[in-house]
């Protein structure tokens, strides 16, 4: 096993990202998850960087009948990457690859609600943006994301993962600034197996650990604009 749990990667991880911390950076930067499991990594790496955390969602479009074989990945605001490999091997309708895109899209909303709950959306155009996950497999989900935050012209798009295959660590870094991968072992065999904790993060846990780190960002902001208009 490489780590204990989620959280030791993600401890583990914002040692390699120290550098964009905000005692050593001008500019603070948004920690973004790929939930769920990698919430738990992205919120070790906000806390110690200092930095707001949010979460930006992407599903991955599973085979009828097989929904661990990727098809390809929507991610919020609807951008979607497809694998035509895949596709064409099975042969899948038109309609058959709507109606699944149509069941995670509602998915995806789902989740907007249920772990933002009121919270705006954070802006992320012009800002350094770190894309957090607890491992990459095939890259999919990732390759989603990046593509999907990449219309929102960013001012640097870094992707941090604790865990991957080197295939797909090669496979993303050329649609981003910078790509952070601690461990990339051979055979890979899946993310799970370098843990030895990987216990299915909840629903419940993600808004929890949301909420926390919203409240930590919220106490921030206090004391820093106390310290910048002081009462008289």
């Amino acid at each position: 096993m490489l780590f204990k749990n989620r959280v030791d990667a993600g401890q583990l991880l914002a040692e390699k990202l120290s550098h964009y911390g905000s005692r050593f950076s001008s500019e603070n930067p948004l920690i973004l998850a790929l939930p769920r499991g990698g919430v738990p990594v992205a919120f070790e790496v906000a806390r110690a960087l200092g930095a707001q955390l949010d979460v930006f969602i992407v599903r991955k479009l599973g085979a009828p009948g097989q929904p661990e074989l990727a098809l390809g990945a929507i991610a919020s605001g609807g951008t979607i990457v497809w694998n035509q490999d895949i596709i064409r091997a099975l042969s899948l309708s038109t309609a058959s690859l709507q109606h699944i895109v149509e069941r995670e899209s509602a998915e995806v909303i789902r989740r907007e609600r249920a772990y933002r709950g009121y919270r705006p959306q954070p802006r992320v155009s012009d800002r350094i943006l770190i894309l957090i996950d607890d491992g990459m497999a095939t890259g999919a989900t990732m390759l989603a994301a990046v593509q999907a935050l990449r219309a929102k012209n960013p001012h640097k798009l870094i992707v941090a993962v604790p865990v991957a295959a080197s295939e797909a660590c090669n496979a993303i870094q050329q649609h981003v600034d910078e790509i952070i991968c601690l461990e990339k072992p051979a055979p890979f065999f899946g993310v799970g197996t370098w843990y030895d904790d990987f216990t299915q993060t909840t629903d419940q846990e993600v808004s929890d650990l949301l909420a926390r780190a919203y409240d930590r960002t919220e106490r921030s902001e206090d004391v820093s604009n106390q310290e910048i208009f002081p009462d008289f």
